[in-house]
C-alpha cells in the first residue's frame, strides 16, 4: 500500500514511459515550464495577430470590411484546427508529442511571415503612393498565416490540458491546485499578450513590420525551449485510442439494437469487471439517465454472449456510452459561448478600426497605435485573475458553500453578462463619437479630437468577462470531457472562438450587404465617420443578451459528470 502511494493513481507516466512518481514529477514544479512556454507562445501569437488588420490595410490595400473579414476568418481557422491537434493527442501521439510536433510547423509559419514582411521580392513594394502587392506576395503572406493557424491549432487544445494533467484528480490536494492552475494559466497568456500589445505593436507601427514580426518568431523559439526544458518533470497521459471510433461504435451498436428493450435494472448493462476502464487513460463513468436510447449499445444479448469476446461494434461498455452522452451534453453549452466569442473578436477588428478614427496622441510627441489598446484588456485580466483567485473565491465560498466559490457554469454566466455590458459601453462611445462628427462636420477628418483612451473601459470590461467566461470554460470543458477525450474537450471549447469569428464574419457580411442597398454607404463604410458602427454594436448587444437567456436555460438543466468510485 505504501508502494502505491509513491505513484499517481490516474495512469500517468514519465517521458521515459515509467509510472509517474508523485514527489518527483508534476505539480507546480512541472507547470512553471508549461506556463513559461504558454507565455512566450501567446506573446508570439498576439504579437503577430493583434495588429494584423492594420497590416493588411497598409501593405495589401484592403478596405475595412475586407481586412476585418480576413482577420476574423483566419482567427476562426486558428480555433478550428485544434480539432486536428486534439484528435492526434487523444488518439495516437499524446499531448506532449503533439505539442512538440506542431511547434515546428508554428515556427516555420512565423519565419515565413517575417520573410514576407521584410525580404526583398517577397514583401510588397511600397512608395509614397502606397503599396503594390503581387499575387505571389499576397499568397506568401496568407500561406504563412495559415501555417501558423495549423501550428497553433495543434498546440492550443493540448497545453492547458497538459498542464492540468500534472495534477492527480485522485489526490484531493492536487485536485484543488488544478483549479488554481487554470487561473494562472490564463494569467500567463495575458502576460505574453501584454508585451505583444504594447512593445511589439509599437515596433510594427514605428520601426517596421519585419522587426515587428521577427520578434514574435524569436518568442516562439523561446517557447519551444521552455517546453522541452521541463521534459523530465512532466506527467504524460497515455493516448486512449481514437475517440471518433468509440463514438461511431456506440452509434452503430445502437442502430443494430434499435428494437432491443433496455432493462430497468441498469446494473445489467455491459461493463468490465476490472477496476479500470477498457479505455486507456480513462476512469469508469457511472450510468446516467440522460439520452436513454444510447443505453441500447450496452445491452448484452444472447447473441453477444454466444460470440465469446464482445464485438465493440455490437456491444459497448457503460463508460463508452457515457463518453458519448458527455460529449452530447457539452454541445448546448458550447453553442451558448459563440456569442461571447463574437464579442471578444471585436477587439482585433472593430475596436481597432474605431480607434483609428480617434486622437491617438499621448502628449505632444508620442502616438499610441489603436491596436495597442488591447493592453488594457490584458491589464484587466492580470488585475482580475489574482483578485478572483485570492479574494472573490474565498468570499463567495462563504455564501455558496462551493469549494471553488462558484460552479463553472455560474462563473461562465457572470462573464456573459459582463460581455453584454462591454458592448453597451462600446455602443455608447460610438454614439458620442458620431455626435461630435455631426456637430463639427468632421465627416472627412481622419482623426477627430476625441481621445482614444475613451476606449479603455470597453477593453477593460471585456478583460473582466474573459476571467469569468474563458477561464470557467477551460476548467469546465477539461473537467466534463471524458478522461480519454480531454484534448478534445479543450478543442471543443476553442472552436467556440472559431465559430464566433466565422459568425462575426458572416454577420458583418450580411449587415454590409443589407445596409449598402440602393447605393447607401452602409453601417461600416471605409470612412467610419459616415457610417453607423453603433448600430452594429447594438446588434451584438441584443444577440449577447438573448444568448445569456438561452445559457441560463441550458445551465439550469445541465448535470455534471460523475466518475465511478473505485
Amino acid at each position: 500500500m505504501e508502494e502505491d502511494g509513491i505513484y499517481t493513481q490516474d495512469g500517468t507516466i514519465t517521458i521515459s514511459r515509467k509510472p509517474a512518481n508523485k514527489k518527483k514529477t508534476g505539480n507546480w514544479k512541472a507547470c512553471y515550464f508549461i506556463l513559461g512556454n504558454e507565455c512566450c507562445e501567446r506573446l508570439a501569437y498576439y504579437g503577430m495577430s493583434t495588429n494584423l488588420v492594420n497590416y493588411l490595410q497598409e501593405r495589401f490595400n484592403q478596405g475595412n470590411v475586407t481586412a476585418a473579414n480576413n482577420v476574423t476568418t483566419w482567427s476562426g481557422t486558428c480555433y478550428i484546427t485544434p480539432l486536428i491537434g486534439a484528435f492526434l493527442a487523444d488518439s495516437y501521439l499524446g499531448r506532449y508529442w503533439t505539442i512538440a510536433s506542431f511547434s515546428v510547423i508554428y515556427a516555420i509559419g512565423m519565419t515565413l511571415l517575417t520573410l514576407s514582411a521584410s525580404a526583398p521580392g517577397i514583401k510588397p513594394s511600397c512608395d509614397a503612393n502606397g503599396c503594390n502587392p503581387t499575387s505571389a506576395q499576397t499568397s506568401a503572406c496568407f500561406i504563412a498565416l495559415y501555417l501558423i493557424a495549423l501550428g497553433t491549432g495543434g498546440i492550443k487544445p493540448c497545453v492547458s490540458a497538459f498542464g492540468a494533467d500534472q495534477f492527480d484528480d485522485s489526490d484531493k490536494k492536487e485536485a484543488i491546485r488544478k483549479s488554481s492552475f487554470f487561473n494562472w494559466f490564463y494569467f500567463s497568456i495575458n502576460i505574453g499578450a501584454l508585451v505583444a500589445s504594447s512593445v511589439l505593436v509599437w515596433i510594427q507601427m514605428n520601426i517596421g513590420w519585419g522587426w515587428g514580426f521577427g520578434a514574435p518568431a524569436v518568442a516562439m523559439i523561446i517557447a519551444v525551449i521552455f517546453f522541452f526544458s521541463g521534459s523530465r518533470l512532466y506527467r504524460l497521459q497515455i493516448p486512449g485510442g481514437s475517440p471518433l471510433t468509440r463514438i461511431c461504435q456506440v452509434i452503430v451498436a445502437v442502430l443494430r439494437k434499435i428494437n432491443i428493450q433496455v432493462p430497468d435494472d441498469k446494473s445489467l448493462l455491459h461493463e468490465t469487471v476490472d477496476v479500470e476502464s477498457v479505455i486507456k487513460g480513462s476512469r469508469k463513468l457511472d450510468h446516467t439517465n440522460r439520452f436513454k436510447c444510447l443505453d441500447k449499445a450496452a445491452v448484452e444479448t444472447q447473441s453477444d454472449i454466444s460470440r465469446g469476446l464482445p464485438n465493440p461494434w455490437r456491444l459497448c461498455t457503460v463508460t463508452q456510452v457515457e463518453e458519448l452522452k458527455s460529449v452530447i451534453s457539452l454541445l448546448p453549452v458550447w453553442a451558448s459561448l459563440i456569442a461571447f466569442a463574437a464579442v471578444y473578436g471585436q477587439m482585433s477588428t472593430m475596436f481597432v478600426l474605431q480607434g483609428n478614427t480617434m486622437d491617438q496622441h499621448v502628449g505632444p510627441h508620442f502616438r499610441i497605435p489603436s491596436a495597442s489598446l488591447t493592453i488594457f484588456d490584458t491589464l484587466s485580466v492580470i488585475f482580475w485573475v489574482p483578485l478572483y483567485d485570492r479574494i472573490i473565491v474565498p468570499y463567495a465560498r462563504r455564501f455558496t458553500g462551493h469549494k471553488q466559490g462558484f460552479t463553472q457554469l455560474q462563473r461562465m454566466g457572470i462573464g456573459l453578462v459582463i460581455s453584454t455590458i462591454a458592448m453597451v459601453v462600446s455602443g455608447i462611445l460610438e454614439v458620442v463619437r458620431l455626435d461630435i462628427i455631426r456637430k463639427n462636420n468632421y465627416y472627412d477628418v481622419k482623426t477627430i479630437p476625441l481621445s482614444i483612451f475613451w476606449q479603455v473601459p470597453q477593453y477593460f470590461i471585456v478583460g473582466c468577462a474573459e476571467v469569468f467566461t474563458n477561464i470557467g470554460s477551460l476548467e469546465f470543458f477539461y473537467g466534463e470531457a471524458p478522461d480519454a477525450m480531454r484534448s478534445f474537450g479543450m478543442a471543443l471549447f476553442l472552436t467556440t472562438n472559431a465559430v464566433g469569428n466565422y459568425a462575426s464574419t458572416l454577420l458583418l457580411t450580411i449587415v454590409t450587404k443589407i445596409t449598402t442597398r440602393h447605393g447607401s454607404l452602409g453601417w461600416i463604410p471605409d470612412n467610419l465617420n459616415r457610417g453607423h458602427l453603433d448600430y452594429f454594436y447594438w446588434l451584438l448587444t441584443t444577440l449577447s443578451f438573448l444568448n445569456f437567456l438561452v445559457f441560463l436555460w441550458i445551465a439550469k438543466r445541465y448535470r455534471y459528470k460523475n466518475v465511478a468510485a473505485k
